[in-house]
């Protein structure tokens, strides 16, 4: 087990190695320091204690990692007012450690396999309270490799590898590593040992060629590897530390787990992260932008950020904090605040989506629904139907794609057909009205539009038209939504169910009356 790392127990070597660096009096911050060291001092440098020199706040450095509220209150007893960091409102700036993530193989960069361990570890060490700063996708090149090691180490408390541990010789990790430390590569005895016991429960015959797995940077210790031959290195440095573990997905998170999390947990301290989504349809990602500006600002606590996918905007918050629920309640603080300024734009939390919110809005309200669909094919009906229980609401689907079907199943007229055309404002609205009457819903929706890639006519109804409709017993209601003509022939039929659910969503928020 690694739980007795030295790397868990060097924090005065690293606070003795900062106090060495320059420091700005006029700033009363270090100046060139790396992640690490900033990481400390910054947090101790944050307890704006007057009167008091920055050395001794400095060399309060080891209290304040083991128990920061005990810091502050032997500052407060004798009476001193410290803040931690920047007031804002509930929120304040707290520095973090910072973690840099490499991805090593050809079959990563050349698309054959998916990096998902990134991915997976990313979201570990977020929620320890860890920052990964980057990730990096390299192939299998000695210098390369060693390269973004070194690169890793300069820049970041934690850099984490994964990949390049196997027995062939396309697997280098273990000599870029060792070219990047300037340390030469040793045989490991208790990591050959381990690897030949591993033989031994598989009941296979040991390959020597397996034995190359056991050469190690001198300096380093090898992870055991519980799932795979491929042991793990850990190499403690003073200015980071770097772990390397195997490439296949369930060896990594098995050797994570068990080996790597207990290490870098102890050092986290008592930190914690938490995070939460606000998901959002109807608005630009750069009006979001405007609206959420200063929440976004770099460096706050909790950090703030979007990311666009199919039309949905999710807005992430991620907050850390000296508890799990001091950290939640940031999350929480700032949750609240863009739900009040984005409005109705938004839908749902982290694992809702449109469907599922509509869903929630019919059953709360006992309506039932109706859809009659002819360039989507049935996909908005579809996404209706992928919500447990929707039969409680949802009473049938026409997928009527030719024009004689909208005249025999919906009862739109050849005639306005013929005069304006299946993809008209005309022809969706007569499709939500006939439908509405055809099933006996209580509300319609249609959708009629061009997919494409083809079709269309310029300018007035080019590629990506479409013509949403809303049914109810009093009125109906009809949108034209230009969809661009550079989506492939699946995207564009997916926004356009995107877009007719949430016309759905938006009427039955702001006007729909439950049935009586």
């Amino acid at each position: 087990m690694l739980a007795s790392a030295p790397w868990v127990s060097n924090r005065t070597p690293r606070v003795l190695a900062a106090l060495r660096k320059p420091f700005n009096n006029a700033t009363r911050r270090p100046m060139q320091v790396n992640s690490t060291r900033r990481f400390l001092l910054d947090a101790f440098l944050s307890v704006r204690v007057p009167g008091v020199e920055p050395m001794v706040v400095y060399l309060l450095s080891f209290s304040w990692r083991q128990d920061p509220k005990a810091t502050i209150s032997a500052f407060v007893g004798r009476g001193h007012q410290p803040q931690l960091g920047e007031p804002r409102g509930d929120c304040y700036l707290a520095p973090t450690m910072e973690a840099f993530i490499i991805s090593i193989g050809e079959e990563l960069t050349t698309g054959q396999l998916l990096d998902t361990n990134s991915a997976w570890l990313s979201e570990s060490l977020t929620r320890l309270g860890i920052r990964v700063t980057e990730q990096v996708t390299i192939g299998d090149d000695v210098e390369r490799i060693a390269s973004a090691i070194r690169r890793g180490m300069e820049q970041a408390d934690v850099v984490m590898a994964t990949g390049g541990l196997g027995p062939t010789p396309d697997d280098l990790t273990r000599a870029a590593l060792a070219s990047a430390l300037d340390q030469p590569l040793e045989e490991n005895a208790d990591a050959l040992d381990r690897i030949r016991a591993m033989f031994e429960r598989w009941q296979r015959p040991f390959d020597a060629a397996n034995r190359v797995q056991a050469l190690i940077p001198k300096g380093c210790r090898p992870i055991p590897n519980l799932r795979g031959t491929a042991p793990g290195i850990l190499c403690d440095g003073q200015d980071a530390a770097v772990f390397v573990l195997p490439g296949v997905p369930g060896e990594m998170k098995a050797m994570f787990s068990a080996e790597v999390l207990p290490v870098i947990s102890r050092d986290v301290g008592e930190t914690r992260t938490s995070q939460d989504s606000v998901l959002s349809y109807g608005i630009s990602e750069a009006k979001i932008g405007t609206m959420l500006g200063d929440l976004m600002e770099r460096g706050r606590n909790p950090t703030v950020g979007t990311a666009a996918s199919h039309g949905v905007i999710a807005i992430r918050v991620i907050a850390t904090g000296v508890s799990g629920e001091d950290a939640e309640c940031k999350v929480k603080t700032d949750i609240s605040e863009i739900e009040g300024r984005l409005g109705d734009a938004v839908f749902g939390r982290e694992g809702d989506s449109l469907e599922t919110a509509v869903a929630g809005l019919l059953e709360s309200r006992g309506l039932t629904i109706a859809t009659a669909e002819s360039c989507t094919g049935g996909s908005l009906t579809k996404r209706l139907t992928d919500t447990p229980g929707s039969s409680a609401y949802l009473l049938r689907g026409y997928v009527t794609y030719a024009n004689e079907s909208k005249t025999e199943l919906l009862g739109v007229p050849a005639e306005m057909i013929q005069a304006y055309g299946a993809v008209s404002e005309a022809v969706a609205g007569a499709m939500a009205s006939g439908c509405r009457t055809a099933a006996g819903a209580d509300l319609a929706l249609s959708i009629t539009g061009i997919a494409g890639p083809t079709g269309g006519d310029p300018p007035d109804k080019p590629v990506g038209l479409v013509y949403l409709g809303l049914a109810d017993a009093d009125h109906v209601d009809v949108r034209r939504v230009l969809l661009g003509e550079h989506l492939d022939r699946h995207e564009a039929r997916e926004r356009a169910a995107s877009a007719a659910l949430n016309l759905l969503r938006l009427f039955l928020v702001r006007s729909a009356p439950a049935r009586r």
